[in-house]
């Protein structure tokens, strides 16, 4: 009895101490009996990701054969979401995720999977009434299973203290948007548009304030955007007529466009002009990370719109 209780304070204590430095969450949607078989089949749609009602991503599920995990008959997810990824849509503190998933076909009946887990920075082992061992860094795992026809919607609030407290994060929420708002970021828009030529000042601005992933300095000694440029690629955007603007509840105002991404390149054959792969690569992650499907933007103090990501 002694031994058992020692085992379970150092058990306890190993986890009062282990700090939260993600949290991970996992969607499925399928068709099958995951307590009878070893695969299930997922229902092919469309998941939406939205964080702090801020939309974030969309995800193309796929008819395919996934296997069925464990013996908590964890299915293989079609949407795997850790948090640390969302960089500044997170917030210090509480979060929210919803995840939406419309199917392709609306009559098929069908059960929906959302897992989630917080992953600490230290292992813990435990040891179950058969002698078997289990080591992981994670804690506080759970799971929400539903069954459906048609359209389904998963939500749940999650606490980030390791994301980072951008200023902007405590601006008051934008609640509405008048036609001077509207034409004003329909401009900001445009001046992303523009910054693409040479000798590509503004981009080069951008991405140092805004991307960390970036390696600036590469970028230039590589001339990625200039060999992007000399092979014909430009980039367009959507007309103000099909522009979306979408507030959150939030300080940040999300633009995009009716049907499509924001950003397009005029002409999308140009990239295969660049010969070598290798540059062809860098121009295409940096004009991606430079032009990406949407842009977020926040009202300063000042009242001027600003893009934030």
């Amino acid at each position: 009895m002694r031994k058992i209780v020692v085992a379970l304070l150092l058990f306890w204590s190993s986890l009062a101490t282990a700090e939260v430095v993600n949290v991970e969450f996992k969607f499925t949607p399928f068709v099958g009996d995951p307590i009878k078989t070893n695969q299930v089949e997922t229902l092919p749609g469309k998941a939406s990701v939205f964080i702090n009602n801020i939309p974030m991503a969309e995800h193309e599920v796929h008819k395919k054969e996934v296997p069925v995990l464990f013996e908590e008959c964890e299915i293989a997810p079609s949407v795997w979401l850790p948090a640390k990824s969302l960089g500044p849509a997170l917030r210090r503190g509480k979060n929210k995720i919803r995840i939406e998933f419309q199917p392709t076909d609306s009559n098929v009946p069908y059960r929906a999977q959302f897992r989630w887990a917080s992953v600490t920075d230290q292992i813990t082992r435990t040891e179950d009434a058969q002698g078997r061992i289990r080591e992981t860094n994670q804690s506080g795992e759970g799971v929400d299973e539903k069954k459906a026809t048609g359209r389904v919607v998963f939500e749940r609030e999650f606490v980030a203290d390791f994301a980072s407290d951008m200023p902007w994060h405590h601006y008051p929420p934008v609640t509405m948007l008048n036609d001077k708002d509207k034409k004003d970021l329909a401009m900001l828009v445009n001046e992303r548009v523009a910054t693409f030529k040479p000798n590509f000042a503004g981009a080069y601005q951008i991405l140092r304030n805004n991307n960390q992933n970036i390696d600036l300095a590469e970028v230039k000694k590589f001339k990625c955007l200039d060999k992007a440029y000399a092979a014909g690629v430009r980039v367009a955007a959507q007309h103000i007529d099909q522009l979306d603007f979408v507030t959150t509840e939030n300080p940040e105002v999300v633009i995009r466009s009716k049907a499509g991404n924001l950003f397009y390149p005029r002409d999308p054959e140009s990239f295969d002009r660049i010969k070598d792969h290798d540059e062809q690569m860098c121009a295409w992650i940096v004009i991606s990370v430079l032009y990406p499907p949407r842009l977020v933007v926040v009202r300063t103090a000042s009242g001027k719109w600003e893009v934030v990501y």
